[in-house]
């Protein structure tokens, strides 16, 4: 079910996020889906289960799961498919404008490129 490049240059813990994230957004995992154990999916993947614990723990703080002592981590039950995609669609525009700013784009551009989307391409 889950997956890793080790050839990508995004994070190994980045990547579980993601499928988790892409499983969701689909329909695939609903909600209270039980996730594997730590220790077992690390073992599975051949890392390390503090990468596992950290796109665990970072999946838990953006509300797709919830975990409960002594029973593991599931996908959370309030969590609709349209908001998981809103989520996922934040991540990505983040991702894009952290990108954008690294090669040199402007806060003022990223602004008006905004702009240009909200008012359906008019011209100020």
């Amino acid at each position: 079910m889950f997956t890793v490049n080790f050839q990508s240059r995004t994070p190994v813990y980045q990547q579980l996020y993601d499928n988790v994230v892409r499983l969701v957004s689909l329909g695939i995992l609903k909600s209270n889906t039980k996730l594997p154990p730590v220790r077992i999916l690390a073992t599975e993947l051949g890392i390390n289960p503090n990468t596992v614990q950290k796109a665990y723990k970072m999946l838990e703080m953006d509300g797709y799961i919830y975990s409960t002592v002594g029973r593991g981590s599931f996908i959370a039950d309030c969590l609709e498919q349209n908001e998981a995609e809103k989520i996922e669609a934040r991540n990505n525009l983040k991702d894009a404008i952290q990108s954008a700013y690294k090669k040199g784009i402007t806060k003022e551009e990223v602004v008006t490129m905004a702009d240009e989307i909200f008012d359906g391409g008019k011209e100020k």
